[in-house]
């Protein structure tokens, strides 16, 4: 006994030896990992702008003050506009220079430069536009009161980025520094604009294509309507009658499909084609409000993110005559702009005018010769012409830059979508389409001035409507008009591609004096939502490409019409508004299908109609009703078109019915008046609908009760910082850190409310000039896109609850006073 324990006592001796080293070695991990953190922690923090104190600024000609408010919503205070732009350059570097890089470099087509190898087809995409080069001649050719008042923004910009310890974190993540602003940048950031607000029409246009090479007329004629009983026009306080349509003499092969083709998308998460269109905007006149003063309402809908695409900004300068001017609202990072808000004198905001400003000339070429294309007339070579290739250098960190062929034929960039090439020719392409005249409404003080402003600016074409404190309102468009005067002899309609052999384009652009516009209409209000706005020979002017359905807009013009006298609060309301009545008719179908051998031992069935039958009618975030409904829509969709929407993506890329017509949904419901289209694997109508009821069901999540099937568990919040997506799937914390909260939201399609996890409502004001202290403003997000920053989401629960909060910035909590260097 006793030489074995002499023998285990070595033993017990290194196993202690080997605790205490493992002991040391976890200590030393964790003292490295700790220091690692704070080091991390304070480099993040050095990155935080500063907020009080002073600050020299070379170049400002008197200082500028920055005052934030509990939101970090800043007030600019200088002696002049130059001075005031480059206080607003400054604050935009501090809380937002990698959203301003992100916009420039995708305009630019220079995403891999930053992000590497996975950004290059993003590059392809984007550069042969070659918008840097556009943007240098456009600034190039601004008058010199807008090229240095792009300077001085400039200047700022990249101050304020030097002012910052450290530079933004994404930079310390993508292991790379920062680029200086130039000043063709602020035009790169009206680009980006461009891209968003425009470039569907390509898919639009393609789509179309695809269909008409797969359809007869008559079936072509029934699945692309130009108008609806939606239509909410101006000038009309209920809808126009519209003649019921015919259904085509041809039967859809497609319906001979044995099962459904392509995924579902009544329950799925997806948003495809044209369904997620949005901005409202509305102005009701003075003899109509509540306090005598007209009222400008604007929530713009766009693709939500941290940050958020707009940035709160108040402004104040001397006028010429002493006063002082203030313009309050929402800028462009990147921009030295007020792009929506009120001066005091007018209030004015933006909805996309959905008109027609791309065509797409296929091109014949030459297979000798790719570079060489046929055109009309020609010149020397009898008919043939031959495209500029330019050699775009595509730059991408990590890896070797990248030759990038760009063919530019007389009427701009060459794309390939299938077996087919096409010139694009772009409104965004011409020197109409950016300038800085949207600053003249910094001092329009009437509703006409506003709109001779309006029909000027360099943006993309929006509906633009105003209110001013003379409780006027108007509406025109803003941006450019092509002049199509000769469109028509081209040979094709133009939501079709053109034919280089025969087409010549539009000629120029139109004089303001040829813009559609209203002022003091004889209802007292004026509302635009994406829809078509005017009767048919006037909505000619700027064309149609995919104006939305109009059951939103309609659905704005009753609730504006039946307030006798409305407040800046009942412009929320509407803004708010959740019900569905797109959705109604639809409850009649499958509950009229719900008889009582449908229920026979099928519980789920009679489920769903108790549920459906006892839905409030709107889309909130507790509604199981509608989540059921939409799923049941969405099902019908699945079986009238999902066969061809299969046949259609494999022509191209994203291509599909829904991109094809943005009134699907007045199709689906002459069907459905007409009982139309069964599927040939059903028996009858019935047997139709209760299949696509046991569809809609299945369709939800694995062991969903249909009771607990509440909308908002569907429409749940994912905005989030772009760099969430990248975080891995073990770190869920860091993700739900670089996000807003992930809550339930009302809201959705075809309803002032639209909301999607993340599109929606970007910002909502309500505001009469001259009362812009009784003005609401919510916004999803905060003003800093720094997350340890607290306006990072400061302000966001207000939108998120559709809160009434004031559109003027609260009292200073921080005080920041650059100063000129002496």
């Amino acid at each position: 006994m006793t030489s074995m324990t002499g023998m285990n006592r070595p033993s017990l001796s290194l196993r202690k030896r080997c605790f205490a080293w493992l002991a040391m070695l976890f200590c030393a991990l964790v003292a490295v990992l700790a220091i690692a953190g704070i080091a991390a922690w304070i480099t993040l923090r050095a990155s935080l702008p500063q907020l009080d104190g002073t600050r020299e600024a070379p170049g400002l000609s008197a200082p500028v003050t920055i005052e934030r408010d509990a939101l970090g919503v800043p007030t600019l205070y200088g002696r002049a506009r130059d001075d005031v732009a480059y206080g607003t350059g400054f604050v935009h570097a501090q809380d937002r220079f990698f959203q301003m890089d992100l916009l420039r470099r995708v305009a630019a087509g220079e995403m891999a430069a930053l992000i590497g190898p996975a950004a290059v087809e993003l590059d392809r995409r984007d550069r042969p536009h070659r918008f840097r080069e556009r943007a240098r001649q456009q600034f190039d050719a601004l008058p010199p009161d807008d090229r240095r008042l792009i300077e001085r923004y400039t200047a700022g910009v990249n101050d304020g980025l030097a002012s910052l310890a450290s530079r933004p974190f994404e930079y310390w993540v993508l292991r790379t520094q920062p680029v200086a602003w130039r000043p063709e940048d602020t035009l790169l950031v009206v680009y980006a604009m461009y891209f968003d607000l425009q470039s569907f029409e390509v898919q639009r246009i393609l789509s179309r294509a695809a269909l008409h090479e797969r359809v007869s007329a008559d079936l072509l004629s029934f699945l692309l309507p130009v108008t609806s009983h939606w239509d909410a026009p101006f000038d009309t306080a209920s809808p126009a009658p519209v003649a019921p349509a015919t259904l085509p003499a041809t039967r859809p092969g497609w319906l001979a499909a044995k099962t459904p083709a392509g995924a579902a998308v009544s329950d799925s998460g997806a948003y495809a084609g044209n369904s997620m269109i949005g901005s409202n905007a509305w102005a009701v006149d003075g003899a109509h409000s509540a306090h005598g003063g007209a009222i400008l309402a604007n929530d713009m809908h766009l693709g939500l993110s941290l940050p958020n695409i707009w940035y709160r900004v108040s402004l104040a300068w001397p006028a010429p005559d002493a006063s002082e001017r203030r313009v309050t609202g929402v800028s462009l990072p990147g921009a030295p702009l007020v792009i929506a808000g009120s001066n005091g004198r007018i209030a004015w905001g933006f909805t996309n005018s959905y008109g027609r400003f791309i065509d797409l000339v296929r091109l014949h070429t030459d297979p000798a010769d790719p570079a060489r294309y046929r055109i009309s007339g020609g010149v020397s070579g009898g008919g043939w012409e031959r495209a500029i290739v330019r050699h775009e250098r595509i730059e991408v960190k990590g890896g070797e830059p990248l030759d990038l062929p760009v063919y530019d034929t007389r009427w701009g960039p060459e794309i390939v979508s299938g077996a087919n090439a096409y010139a694009l020719r772009w409104v965004a392409h011409d020197r109409e389409a950016v300038n800085l005249n949207l600053r003249k409404l910094e001092d329009s003080a009437s509703v006409a001035d506003a709109l001779r402003v309006a029909q000027t600016s360099g943006i993309p074409t929006q509906n633009f409507t105003v209110a001013d404190a003379h409780g006027t309102i108007g509406w025109t468009l803003a941006g450019p008009l092509p002049r199509r005067d000769n469109g028509a002899a081209a040979g094709a309609p133009g939501d079709l591609p053109f034919d280089s052999a025969t087409y010549h384009g539009w000629s120029g652009y139109l004089p303001p004096s040829a813009y559609p516009s209203r002022i003091d209409p004889p209802l007292g209000r004026l509302w635009s939502a994406n829809n078509r706005t005017l009767p048919p020979a006037e909505a000619a002017i700027a064309g149609d490409a995919g104006a939305d359905l109009g059951a939103r807009a309609s659905q704005v013009r009753d609730d504006l019409l039946a307030i006798p006298r409305a407040s800046e609060r009942d412009m929320l309301a509407i803004q708010t508004d959740d019900r569905a009545p797109w959705i109604e008719s639809w409850r009649g179908v499958a509950l009229a299908a719900l008889d009582a051998d449908a229920l026979k031992d099928h519980p789920q069935r009679a489920e769903f109609r108790r549920i459906v039958a006892a839905w409030n009618g709107r889309a909130d975030a507790d509604s199981a009703g509608y989540r059921l409904l939409r799923a049941f829509y969405f099902s019908l969709y699945d079986a009238w078109f999902g066969p061809l929407d299969a046949d259609l993506a494999a022509a191209g890329p994203k291509l599909g019915f829904r991109a094809a017509s943005s009134r699907y949904g007045a199709v689906m419901e002459t069907l459905a008046g007409q009982h139309a289209w069964v599927p040939e694997r059903f028996a009858d109508w019935r047997a139709f609908m209760l299949d696509r009821i046991d569809h809609a069901i299945g369709q939800l999540p694995k062991g969903t009760k249909l009771a607990d099937a509440r909308w908002g568990e569907r429409n749940r919040a994912a905005i989030e910082h772009p760099f969430a997506r990248i975080v891995p799937p073990w770190l869920p914390w860091l993700r739900g850190w670089l996000g807003a909260p992930r809550e339930p939201l009302p809201g959705d399609i075809n309803m002032p409310r639209v909301q999607a996890p993340a599109f929606g409502a970007s910002e909502r004001m309500a505001v009469s000039p001259g009362r812009e202290a009784e003005g609401l403003f919510e916004m999803p997000g905060g003003q800093s896109g720094h997350p340890l920053s607290p306006y990072f989401l400061a302000g966001h629960e207000a939108w998120a609850r559709g809160d009434a909060t004031p559109f003027l910035p609260g009292a200073a909590e921080h005080r920041l006073e650059l100063v000129t260097r002496h």
